[in-house]
């Protein structure tokens, strides 16, 4: 009988193990997935943070009057934030504060057809803070006219800030303002570098006498938030800071009729104390040891500092107003140098 031949037990063909069609499918929906849950797990923490950081800050030893933002508990160790507490906002002095000193940068920067509304909003890039240093100290920074990025604009306001703080002649350790601040649009950093430019440059302009702001100070210590609340002051006594002198009669009149010493403002440039000078002395001023035409700060702060050499070599003291007082149309500062003249004179035919 014909048998049916055998195949060899020693050659058999394993068949080749095929991969699954739906693995790929599976991994990019696991990878998917996984990533999703990471992402979950991350926004969960964040929320724990938030939740672990308002918990802490309203701790009974440490109440806050107000809501916080979330953003502003997510402290590192050791690291201070501190914030303007919103009830303060609402101070009538802070308020006056903040109109007189809006009203004094767009007084000057009105040739620049800049308009200040806001003085956290608008100067915290640096593009209006050198556009007044230039007018007050009449010198041209070396900066960028624009800045868009975050990066440029903080390169700017460095070079800025580097520049009034030269000019101001302040400690660091009495530095209430720095880069960061400002930036980040800290009213306390504003208010406190106006208030210093203002001072400086004798702005003519009255600061409310101690103004103050409620801030909170929030720091992260062992994991646990802490917080206090601090008076910062923001102008004490505004006539001494001013180096002004005690009240007189000119203060007087200065309350009651500001607007009938506005012709004072004529001698804001030196040259009819200059004139005046030489007509009560008797003698010619030549014109090369002034401007007669001033054009800009300095040769009008160097007209009234000529003037009052004038006034010292006719037998008077030297007036204890400075030159740039004068120049700033200071009404009292300018009515004092007047009635010394007069007492001096007003006997002379």
């Amino acid at each position: 009988m014909a048998t049916s031949p055998q195949k060899s037990p020693s050659s058999p063909k394993s068949p080749t193990p095929k991969s699954p069609p739906s693995r790929k499918k599976d991994d990019s929906f696991l990878g998917k997935l996984g990533g999703t849950l990471a992402r979950r797990k991350k926004a969960k923490e964040v929320s724990e943070l938030q939740e672990e950081g308002m918990n802490a800050i309203n701790l009974p030893l440490s109440p806050i009057p107000f809501e916080l933002d979330p953003e502003d508990t997510l402290l590192e160790e050791n690291e201070v934030r501190t914030m303007v507490d919103p009830n303060s906002r609402n101070d009538p002095k802070l308020q006056e504060l903040m109109k007189v000193l809006i009203d004094w940068i767009n007084d000057v920067l009105v040739g620049e057809r800049i308009i200040v509304k806001d003085l956290a909003e608008d100067l915290y890039d640096g593009q209006v803070l050198q556009k007044l240093f230039e007018k007050l100290e009449g010198e041209k920074l070396n900066v960028a006219e624009v800045t868009q990025s975050e990066i440029a604009q903080k390169q700017k306001l460095q070079t800025v800030l580097e520049k009034i703080n030269d000019t101001l002649k302040i400690s660091t350790r009495n530095i209430k303002w720095n880069v960061d601040s400002i930036h980040a649009k800290s009213t306390v950093a504003i208010l406190h570098l106006l208030v210093a430019l203002s001072q400086h440059f004798r702005a003519p302009i009255r600061l409310p006498d101690h103004v103050s702001i409620q801030v909170v100070v929030v720091q992260k210590r062992e994991g646990i938030l802490q917080s206090r609340q601090v008076q910062e002051e923001i102008t004490g006594n505004t006539e001494a800071l001013s180096g002004r002198h005690e009240r007189d009669a000119f203060d007087t009149l200065f309350d009651h009729a500001p607007d009938k010493l506005n012709v004072v403002k004529k001698f804001a440039d030196g040259v009819y104390l200059v004139l005046l000078m030489g007509l009560l002395e008797g003698y010619f001023v030549p014109l090369y040891n002034f401007f007669l035409t001033p054009e800009n700060f300095e040769q009008k702060v160097h007209n009234v500092s000529f003037s009052f050499e004038l006034m010292q070599d006719g037998g008077l003291e030297r007036p204890k107003p400075r030159p740039e007082d004068i120049v700033n149309c200071d009404l009292k500062s300018t009515l004092r140098v007047l009635y010394n003249l007069f007492t001096k004179y007003r006997n002379v035919e």
